[in-house]
């Protein structure tokens, strides 16, 4: 096996932090929106069964940040990856734009997961910034938007910015948790052994970020839940820790999920590490890595083992992908 020289340890990772490091407070939506310019922003919102909370989502960045004289979002993007509820109709009816998977790049088959409907949604817009939101969030506020935006808008070096935030536990009246078990447990752990520039990063896995639309349409995207963990580590590898900021959006809430899921999101995070550490040439590429995980299930007498896939599938940049469309034929 040959050796990979290890990343060198930032000198003094505070100073990332203080200086790419912001506060909600800190954007106001009158300067940022006098910062607009010509940008066109678009906010995609993947969804999979959240009617009781993309409605609400949607109104509030529509009532807020649409209207004449405060017009800083140009369109609402909802894609709904095969909800069982009426996630569609609601965001609809709220004035998002509602699109399929299957109905962009129609071409390619579509399939579910949370960075599918990302990367769906990017192809549907030509929006020069692109801001995320997940779509199962409560106690909405459209700051959270504006506020994301403020870096992207003021600082022409800025190409990615994600929101830090506490992670309240189920009750809101308890402590925060940090950044959640999954991040707590898996992606901190990890990013601060390898890729200990991004240490600095209050919450590698938040769902709540923006980029340009330029860089986003240059870099893969995770089909599951390794696509917030993938797209910070491209970023990093293609534009390096001083291309990323975060903002302090103080608290936000949204549904806990179980231990198992937990679990599964976690494997994913964990396999996205691994081909990362692979493309960047620091694990031998044909190191096997199993892509199932075993576990186990209480029963009423006795247990048994439930054996799950864990998603690597990845779709490529969108820019590679326009470019072999328009290939001449030989």
């Amino acid at each position: 096996m040959s050796s990979v020289e290890p990343p060198a340890i930032p000198p003094n990772p505070p100073e990332w932090f203080a200086s790419h490091t912001s506060d909600i407070d800190d954007w106001p939506i009158a300067s940022v929106l006098a910062a607009k310019g010509d940008n066109r922003i678009a906010v995609v919102l993947p969804a999979l069964d959240e009617e009781e909370t993309v409605g609400e989502i949607v109104t509030a960045i529509r009532a807020d940040l649409t209207q004449p004289g405060r017009r800083l979002v140009d369109e609402v993007i909802v894609v709904d990856s095969g909800s069982q509820d009426a996630t569609a109709a609601v965001a609809a009816e709220s004035g998002a734009r509602v699109i399929h998977p299957g109905a962009v790049l129609p071409e390619i088959p579509s399939r579910r997961g949370k960075g599918e409907a990302m990367w769906r949604g990017v192809a549907a817009t030509d929006a020069d910034i692109v801001v995320f939101v997940d779509a199962d969030l409560r106690a909405f506020d459209s700051r959270f938007v504006v506020a994301l935006l403020g870096p992207l808008l003021s600082d022409p070096h800025v190409q990615f910015v994600k929101a830090a935030y506490d992670r309240p536990p189920t009750d809101p009246t308890l402590p925060s948790n940090g950044g959640g078990r999954v991040t707590e447990l898996m992606a901190r752990p990890w990013i601060s052994a390898f890729w200990p520039d991004l240490a600095p990063v209050l919450q590698p896995l938040a769902g709540e970020y923006a980029a340009r639309g330029s860089l986003l349409r240059q870099l893969p995207f995770r089909c599951g839940y390794g696509v917030d963990l993938g797209l910070l580590l491209d970023t990093y590898r293609m534009a390096g820790a001083d291309a990323i900021a975060q903002v302090d959006l103080r608290r936000r809430w949204h549904r806990h999920s179980d231990l198992a899921s937990l679990g599964r999101m976690a494997a994913e995070v964990m396999a996205t590490a691994l081909d990362r550490l692979k493309a960047d040439g620091r694990l031998p590429a044909d190191v096997p890595i199993s892509e199932q995980l075993w576990q186990p299930q209480r029963l009423e007498r006795g247990v048994t083992i439930q054996v799950h896939d864990v998603d690597t599938d990845e779709r490529p940049a969108l820019a590679d992908l326009v470019q072999k469309v328009h290939e001449p034929t030989k």
